[in-house]
């Protein structure tokens, strides 16, 4: 059984992304590494390169500035890494996710018990989507918290919209004649992945922000939305959070030393609307998720 990771990055450095730290997260399951590098200008291909590991492989990309749409940039990007891969299973792990080392051994243990049963097609995570600091979650409705990170290989299994997951199409020319595709069947690890999108300086999650965006609206949006804006307002982007108490991977360490910002939750000015107070008490008191994205089917 052979298990290959992939990703794609695109200046990695300049836009504070843990990219080294994702891909050394779950280099130890993997056989090899297939790594996207989109035309960078920070030294982002040679920081890969320096990690000198035998099973890192670089493909260099050209990013396309035209494909401005639902950003599927993202996805081209993952299924260039995607299709370069050998292994019985892909493992994805984005540039702002990052996989605990205690989980690894799990994780390769659901992997196996995955290969021997041909229904299953891929894992299915949890995600700890990071706010504003590495002290507390996103706990707003308006984020996904479940998706797919690792797929059976070579089953015509490509990225879905903009890379957030995948599904199965009919051929790779079904794919990119846009075909709906078909939900995976997916094994539940219930282990987290910690996804640091939102976490940066103020004014470097700005940037940020407006890097992202820029493969979803065109320079209009972009100009009425950034022009005047240098620091990300984190208060009015979301309506609540939640305290994190357990521990991050050991590879974020320096990150999590680095954070010389206020995040202050009693600070958040974004109000909530009357139908989310009311849903969000009975969520909490369920501990359920009503309308969760759900693009998979588990097998039970």
């Amino acid at each position: 059984m052979k298990i290959s990771g992939f990703s794609y990055v695109r200046n990695g450095l300049t836009y504070q992304y843990p990219f080294l730290q994702a891909i050394q997260s779950i280099l130890p399951v993997c056989d090899e590494f297939v790594i996207a590098v989109g035309d960078s200008t920070d030294g982002t291909r040679e920081a890969i390169e320096a990690l000198g590991s035998p099973k890192i492989k670089i493909i260099d990309t050209i990013w396309d500035e035209n494909l401005r749409k639902s950003g599927k940039i993202f996805g081209q990007q993952a299924n260039i890494a995607l299709r370069e891969t050998t292994g019985d299973w892909a493992f994805h792990i984005q540039a702002d996710e990052c996989i605990h080392e205690n989980d690894l051994n799990k994780i390769y243990e659901f992997i196996a018990k995955a290969d021997k049963d041909e229904r299953i097609e891929g894992l299915l995570f949890n995600f700890l989507n990071f706010f504003g600091s590495y002290k507390y979650l996103n706990a707003s409705r308006y984020q996904h918290t479940r998706e797919i990170r690792v797929i059976r290989n070579q089953r015509n299994i490509y990225s879905y919209k903009d890379s957030q997951g995948f599904r199965r199409y009919p051929s790779f020319d079904a794919y990119l004649q846009e075909h709906k595709g078909y939900k995976l069947k997916v094994l539940d690890t219930n282990l987290p992945v910690f996804h640091y999108n939102y976490v940066r300086r103020p004014d470097n999650m700005s940037k940020k922000a407006e890097f992202f965006e820029k493969f979803w609206h065109n320079d209009q949006y972009l100009e009425k939305k950034y022009n005047a804006v240098k620091t990300f307002d984190y208060y009015n982007s979301i309506d609540r959070v939640k305290f994190f108490p357990g521990t991050h991977p050991a590879l974020m360490q320096s990150e999590l030393d680095a954070e010389d910002w206020e995040f202050d939750p009693m600070k958040i000015t974004k109000l909530i609307p009357l139908k989310d107070k009311i849903i969000y008490s009975i969520e909490d008191f369920l501990q359920y998720r009503f309308g969760d994205y759900k693009n998979y089917v588990k097998v039970r």
